[in-house]
């Protein structure tokens, strides 16, 4: 008798349905977002206003089936395969960059495939993959990580699909590196090398924003990048070329106001502002909703990146806790990046706003990560 109800309390899991509520409640706003934003465009090129809301919808519900299966995994069944997964993850930047299988979108190959429906982005099992094996490597070293091999070796972790995916997806390749820094600044005891490392990141992008001619003279920078900083600095001065977007995405939160023009009513989204339901989503969504609208929507996200902060805090092991810091650091580095962009506070790095945005492979993984996410809190017993 009093071993069963020992058991039973040993069996009493948390499953956190606060994060589940808003992981919901984004994805649905998103839908309508994209609807709104799209269905000129998409009316215009495909005869259907909802062919693009009709897509993400579809991949959305297999992304929330995969969701909720992955949460009721155990997340040390899965953490086995980081390294195969890892392995996987080299193999198609590899093929995306380097054979015909990669396709080009606007000038970079990021898409892996033989056809456009065929076809997914590699850079985003990347990141999965990448916060799978950092999450191993670092619960096997333990405070191996302290010191400067342990540190070295995550460090050579992280490079390779660094480079592979930086080449053609800075952005990612941005959210790479930050994903495996914060990974580590969490999993290590000593602050101070990863505070000298931030000093030395700002000096290096001050040194670049200064002097990015000579980098471009020397082939460390490309002519493209350099123009995105120089646009970045004067939007007005290339209105007719690389600064167009970001002039029309400062229009479009500029007439917002404080509520909005309302849902459905943007101006700009009628063929002004280019990729206006991919990286400027959130132009329109301060054009509709305004102030108001916008800070909610960081207010979301912000509730958001506090329940991954609990779950990793009462997480049962440094395995569950690295897997949510993981997936913490790519949904905000993300949604910080994205903000910054179309606010002009940082050069145009082509970026999506998590769950929101248009984007079969992000949705698809994203809601992957969230299920990771999910299932190291179904593991968190609330008696013992």
């Amino acid at each position: 008798m009093g071993e069963n109800r020992t058991k039973k309390r040993k069996e009493k899991r948390f499953y956190d349905y606060s994060l589940l509520a808003v992981i919901i409640f984004l994805c649905v706003f998103g839908l309508i977002m994209i609807y709104s934003s799209s269905s000129y465009s998409a009316e215009l090129t495909t005869g259907n206003s909802m062919y693009y809301m009709t897509r993400q919808g579809m991949i959305l519900c297999g992304g929330f089936v995969a969701m909720i299966v992955v949460s009721k995994m155990d997340y040390h069944w899965y953490a086995k395969l980081a390294w195969l997964a890892y392995i996987a993850a080299i193999v198609m930047m590899i093929l995306t960059n380097f054979t015909p299988l990669g396709r080009a979108f606007n000038g970079q190959k990021r898409w892996l495939g033989v056809t456009e429906t065929l076809s997914f982005q590699p850079a985003e099992f990347v990141k999965i993959a990448l916060i799978l094996t950092l999450a191993t490597f670092i619960n096997r070293i333990g405070r191996g990580i302290d010191t400067f091999r342990g540190l070295a070796l995550a460090v050579i972790l992280t490079l390779p699909p660094f480079i592979l995916v930086g080449m053609n997806n800075l952005s990612s390749g941005i959210i790479i590196a930050g994903i495996a820094f914060l990974m580590c600044f969490v999993g290590s005891k000593k602050k101070g090398i990863y505070i000298f490392a931030v000093g030395l990141v700002l000096a290096a992008a001050f040194f670049v924003v200064q002097y990015g001619d000579k980098l471009v003279e020397w082939n460390i920078l490309e002519p493209y990048q350099l123009e995105r900083i120089y646009v970045w600095q004067d939007p007005e001065a290339y209105s007719q070329y690389g600064g167009y977007q970001v002039l029309q995405g400062l229009y479009a939160i500029g007439s917002g106001g404080l509520f909005g023009r309302g849902l459905g009513e943007s101006i700009q989204k009628l063929g002004f502002l280019p990729e206006a339901e991919n990286d400027m989503v959130f132009s329109v969504i301060c054009e509709e909703l305004g102030l108001f609208g916008a800070v909610c929507v960081i207010l979301l996200f912000l509730f958001m990146i506090w329940r991954f902060m609990i779950i990793a805090n009462n997480a049962p092991d440094l395995l569950g806790a690295l897997i949510v810091v993981g997936v913490m650091a790519h949904i905000s580095i993300q949604v910080i990046l994205n903000i910054a962009v179309v606010t002009n506070s940082i050069p145009n790095t082509g970026i999506t706003l998590p769950f929101i945005s248009y984007g079969g492979t992000s949705i698809l993984f994203l809601m992957a990560e969230m299920g990771m996410v999910l299932g190291v809190s179904n593991r968190i017993t609330l008696e013992h």
